[in-house]
Formats: structure tokens, C-alpha cells, sequence
């Protein structure tokens, strides 16, 4: 598939470029996996002092 494309002499940018943007978002998934998990990690804590949501209170 790689002999199929030819990008001409702006092959390494074009290859930078993409590694970049992989990069970027490898890191947003990363950055909200890590997130979600402290998130978590909050909220249970909040529960187990006793604390509620505003929404349970009805």
C-alpha cells in the first residue's frame, strides 16, 4: 500500500505531520481515560462521606 502513494518531496512532512496529529490524539484519549478514572475516584469518595447530588434530593 506504501509503493501506492507517492507524496513527492514533501513525503517527510506530510509522514510528520500525521505522527503528529497521532500523537495528539493518543494523548486526548489518554488524558481522558486518566480523567474519567480521578472522576471516579472522586465521586466515590464524595458517596462514601455521605455526600449526595443535588438531583437525589428531589
Amino acid at each position: 500500500m506504501l509503493a501506492m502513494i507517492d507524496l513527492g518531496p514533501h513525503a517527510a512532512y506530510i509522514w510528520g505531520s500525521y505522527g503528529a496529529v497521532a500523537l495528539v490524539l493518543a494523548a486526548l484519549v489518554a488524558w481522558l481515560w486518566f480523567d474519567g478514572r480521578r472522576q471516579r475516584r472522586l465521586l466515590a469518595e464524595l458517596e462514601s462521606r455521605g455526600v449526595r447530588r443535588r438531583s437525589d434530593r428531589g
